[in-house]
């Protein structure tokens, strides 16, 4: 998979952006957009209702915009944030900044408004049941379940606090969904870690050195970071993450050039040489991802 590729997917709607399980976007295929909205908005409008009083933007507003939306949209059309903002304004509601913003979300939410393809560097809005005319749908403890599974598959051992910070879910409804999926689990240092009872074996790789995004999950997907050994990695100052052997062992950034991309990576501690070889191994696939020329610079 290549980066070309990726947003070949994201234009055709194979892979849909939106705002679901936490007040951040996500992005989502289209088999799981209505079970996870409709599992996951509620508590997403709750943690937004106070932003959006700021604001001024009570319920008759937000119905009125969705309204607006639909009908604008409705004949399969594609329109950037700036273009709705102004059909809102035209009909006396906010249509710029954050209130703009806040709607447009309030709308994702309601699974009205969904991503469309990109113009250009610019993100465009398309109906939701325009890009997803089938929806696939699940009873609540279906799509408890369903969402514990797969966050367990793919991030277990974990803990209670972290599939809640993940999922946005409330601790209860966690809770429920260890319960049908039978989770065990295992107490290790004084904190209760999940798993799935059987799943695929997962496949092991060789590789020790990972060019980690932002947010990547291995990043940003757990509470109860003692399982995540990155304690000397600043979040806040949103730098990529060097890993090696599993921890945070630095940042690393691109910067364009002429002659292509320099990726300059800042280590935490001294590379061997063994680190050094395996990290330019990483900077090779990160270049056939991107299909661009990049260098690694070691500060």
């Amino acid at each position: 998979m290549t980066d070309a590729a990726l947003d070949r997917a994201v234009d055709q709607g194979r892979i849909l952006r939106t705002h679901v399980l936490r007040p951040t976007w996500h992005f989502v295929t289209p088999a799981d957009i209505h079970w996870m909205l409709e599992l996951t908005a509620p508590h997403v409008h709750k943690r937004m209702s106070t932003y959006d009083r700021q604001f001024g933007l009570d319920n008759r507003i937000m119905v009125k915009a969705t309204g607006i939306f639909e009908r604008v949209l409705r004949d399969g059309d594609f329109l950037t944030r700036a273009e709705l903002g102004a059909h809102l304004a035209r009909a006396g509601l906010p249509g710029k900044g954050s209130p703009l913003a806040h709607i447009a979300l309030y709308a994702e939410l309601e699974g009205v408004l969904v991503s469309g393809p990109r113009r250009g560097k610019e993100f465009t809005y398309a109906l939701l049941a325009n890009r997803v005319p089938r929806a696939r749908r699940l009873s609540r403890d279906q799509a408890l379940g369903e969402l514990a599974r797969r966050f367990f598959r793919s991030h277990g051992p974990a803990t209670i606090r972290d599939f809640v910070w993940w999922s946005g879910l409330r601790t209860a409804d966690a809770k429920r969904g260890l319960e049908i999926i039978r989770a065990k689990s295992e107490v290790l240092e004084g904190l209760q870690y999940w798993r799935l009872a059987s799943g695929p074996r997962l496949r092991s790789t060789r590789r020790r050195v990972h060019l980690l995004p932002i947010y990547d999950e291995y990043l940003v997907a757990y509470r109860d970071r003692e399982a995540v050994p990155h304690s000397a990695f600043k979040m806040g100052n949103f730098w990529h993450g060097l890993v090696i052997d599993g921890h945070v062992a630095g940042t690393w950034r691109t910067l364009r050039k002429r002659e292509g991309l320099v990726l300059q990576v800042t280590p935490l501690r001294p590379l061997s040489s063994r680190d050094r070889r395996d990290l330019g191994s990483a900077v090779d696939r990160y270049r056939r991802f991107l299909e661009l020329p990049v260098s690694l610079s070691i500060a």
